[in-house]
């Protein structure tokens, strides 16, 4: 198949990329550091040309916090609307969206609900369309875990309130071979969570990082939510992950259930081991950031 990948240099992206041309398939990557602005990507019929000869598409489109430049509206909401809808009219049958965790009936956030948005819009339509929501992402070249490894080499690790807030991980690889799947299988498309089956604390799993950094064991710092807070108010506007919003996402937690995709992915979910901690996701063929 020829495919239609959106975010290809994003994390996921890379990730996904990779996968497809080594199953054989032809990629027609789309992202901003590719030259495409998803602004003018938001009616239908700018698309068709990135449509012509394809396919299936994918979209590996996210960003975890806005900024004047990407706002959550356009990039996970209009532009994939719009891509969807052009899709069809193209009579392009498959399309995998990569939604979130939370992103369901219980969305409160701008991040999610920006996400179900497009999910919502890829169900209404006639299409093969699969909808996939995984939790925290790990493997090499992403954002977070960089984050979350740093703060598991510190000397006492901090943590949020009791450091008890659940999370349900998932690996890369299993992400992408999960897209694969979906646009190998013939069956209708399906709404899936791509999570871990048995939660972990987010200090289980600070403490994991450290030791497959080959780390001692150490204690925890424990930083009251108000603390949190106050800080965020201040460096949410330059960092996203500390966003008020996501301390918010964090803070009430969300767990959900993995059995559908296990049934479809028909094995266990890889567990986190010191390979999945490399530095670099893997390169674009050809056409490196």
């Amino acid at each position: 198949m020829n495919i239609l990948l959106t975010g290809a240099t994003g994390f996921l992206g890379r990730h996904i990329h990779r996968t497809l041309l080594r199953a054989g398939h032809g990629v027609v990557p789309v992202a901003r550091s590719l030259g495409h602005s998803y602004a003018s990507l938001q009616n239908p019929s700018a698309w068709k040309p990135l449509l012509s000869g394809v396919d299936a598409v994918v979209n590996a489109v996210g960003i975890i916090g806005q900024t004047a430049a990407q706002r959550f509206d356009v990039l996970h909401t209009l532009a994939p609307q719009a891509l969807f809808a052009a899709a069809h009219a193209q009579g392009v049958r498959r399309v995998v969206q990569i939604s979130a965790q939370g992103a369901d009936g219980s969305a409160f956030s701008p991040y999610h609900l920006s996400k179900r948005a497009a999910d919502d819009a890829l169900r209404a339509l006639p299409l093969q369309g699969w909808v996939l929501r995984p939790g925290l992402v790990f493997g090499p070249g992403g954002g977070s875990q960089a984050l979350f490894m740093r703060l598991a080499r510190l000397p006492w690790i901090p943590v949020v309130g009791d450091g008890m807030q659940e999370i349900q991980p998932v690996y890369v690889g299993d992400v992408a071979a999960t897209v694969l799947q979906c646009l190998h299988s013939p069956g209708p498309g399906q709404t899936l969570d791509l999570v871990r089956p048995d939660p972990v604390t987010f200090a289980q799993w600070l403490h994991t990082l450290r030791r497959l950094q080959g780390l001692a064991p150490t204690t925890l710092v424990h930083l009251p939510w108000a603390l949190v807070h106050s800080a965020a108010w201040v460096l949410g506007p330059w960092w996203p992950l500390a966003h008020a919003d996501n301390l918010r996402m964090l803070r009430q937690g969300h767990r959900a259930d993995a059995s559908a995709w296990l049934r479809f992915l028909g094995r266990l979910p890889a567990q986190v081991c010191s390979g999945h901690l490399q530095a670099r996701a893997p390169a674009l063929d050809g056409l490196e950031q």
